[in-house]
């Protein structure tokens, strides 16, 4: 029997083998026919987790966290991008009520006050800034008296953040005089102090309108209105002088008519007493046919160039006939004699025509320059004078022909006895 027991206890328990210890990472697989990439790849990592000084559930803590932070931020995104579409489409459904509304005749709150959070401030009302003007008027003399003292704020038309301001006053509906204030250069607060005269009756000034148009300069391309003030002369106290600061409005297009534009150059050489003019040309004329487009066969603008001495009719010469145009392009040049004594009593006239063969030619618009001219044909003129035998092109805007001659008053022609000076003895 202890030999049966002991064949036993040889057979249960079999004989103790030492194994080597577990180096292994938990990463590395129990395959062995594991590919050599991946392989590689896990051993690097095993290498880089090993060399944390972490425990490793520290690190899969870590991993955790930091997914979720990016599952935060990438939910936070796109709940905000969700947002904006939301608000879109709401603003435009409230577009589409209020157009709908409209089309309907129906009113609603929302266009007589709309809530305050929907206003746009900045789209609405656009800040042109504000003239200081001031208005007398003379009941013995019939004389309305219109100053023109300052500017401030103005708004910015050149790429630089400035502009070059001027006023522009006349009177409504006659408009038979036009008056410019001086130029100023890169500013936004001109200081003008300029005053201006109208013959004007008591009833007529009941019923007329003083408008104030504030300019930007350009002296190659249009000059834009910053903005203007319009105010009924009947809604004025007249017992004591008007001076007031006012916020500049935006310009009424109603009123406003357009005969177009002319370029031309002007070179004096006092040495030679010669004065050059160059008529260059002419965009967007008025139309002087029924049908109003450049193609129309009775549209055939010239150009007259006329001086004028002590304000009688001197010197004149005009350019060729341009057939069915209202932009014409001349490129001609006209060469006085004015000496340098005459040269500070001569006006320039320029006037643009349309030639007609079976009527009277018809003016299409006129300017006049000189040393009693105004705003940008008086700053044209003068930049003439002070820079001789340089030839100076600048745009001018063309004006009726009622407003220029209320203003120049050009008389017929030159005495006889000035062509002749032999007379002047007798």
């Amino acid at each position: 029997m202890p030999v049966v027991h002991l064949i036993a206890n040889q057979m249960v328990t079999p004989p103790l083998t030492t194994s080597p210890p577990l180096t292994t990472s938990p990463f590395l697989p129990t395959n062995s026919t594991l590919n050599p990439a991946a392989a590689a790849a896990v051993g690097f990592i095993n290498d880089i987790l090993n060399k944390i000084p972490l425990p490793l559930w520290a690190i899969y803590l870590i991993a955790v966290v930091g997914a979720l932070l990016i599952l935060l931020c990438c939910l936070c995104i796109c709940i905000k991008c969700c947002c904006k579409k939301k608000k879109k489409k709401q603003q435009q459904k409230k577009n589409e009520k209020i157009s709908m509304s409209d089309v309907n005749g129906k009113t609603t709150s929302a266009l007589v006050q709309p809530d305050v959070a929907d206003v746009d401030y900045g789209s609405t009302k656009k800040q042109r800034g504000k003239l200081l003007y001031s208005l007398d008027y003379n009941a013995a003399q019939s004389e309305l008296n219109v100053g023109i003292k300052q500017a401030d704020s103005l708004k910015a038309m050149d790429l630089g953040g400035s502009s070059d301001p001027y006023v522009k006053v006349y009177l409504c509906p006659e408009k038979s005089k036009t008056f410019e204030t001086k130029v100023f250069k890169s500013t936004l607060n001109p200081v003008f102090n300029d005053h201006f005269s109208f013959q004007l009756s008591k009833a007529s000034l009941l019923k007329s309108t003083v408008v104030m148009q504030v300019f930007d300069f350009n002296r190659f391309s249009k000059h834009n209105m910053i903005g203007e003030l319009r105010l009924q002369l009947s809604s004025v106290d007249w017992n004591h002088v008007i001076e007031e600061w006012q916020d500049l409005g935006e310009p009424a297009k109603f009123e406003e008519e357009e005969l177009g534009e002319i370029c031309f150059s002007l070179r004096y050489v006092p040495s030679a007493a010669k004065l050059t003019v160059v008529i260059l040309e002419a965009k967007n004329l008025k139309s002087m046919d029924m049908g109003g487009s450049s193609a129309s066969p009775g549209t055939n603008p010239y150009v007259k160039v006329q001086l004028a001495l002590d304000k009688r009719k001197w010197k004149k010469r005009k350019t060729s006939m341009k057939k069915t145009t209202l932009n014409p392009y001349y490129n001609e040049s006209f060469t006085f004699d004015v000496t340098f004594e005459q040269i500070q009593r001569v006006n320039l006239v320029i006037s643009v025509w349309d030639h007609d063969t079976m009527t009277r030619n018809d003016a299409m618009g006129k300017i006049f320059l000189g040393c009693e001219a105004s705003g940008n044909q008086l700053r044209h003129w003068a930049d003439m004078l002070s820079n001789p035998r340089r030839p100076v092109a600048q745009w001018h805007g063309l004006l009726t022909a009622e407003q220029v001659n209320s203003t120049l008053t050009l008389k017929k022609k030159i005495p006889l006895q000035s062509k002749l000076p032999f007379l002047k003895d007798r």
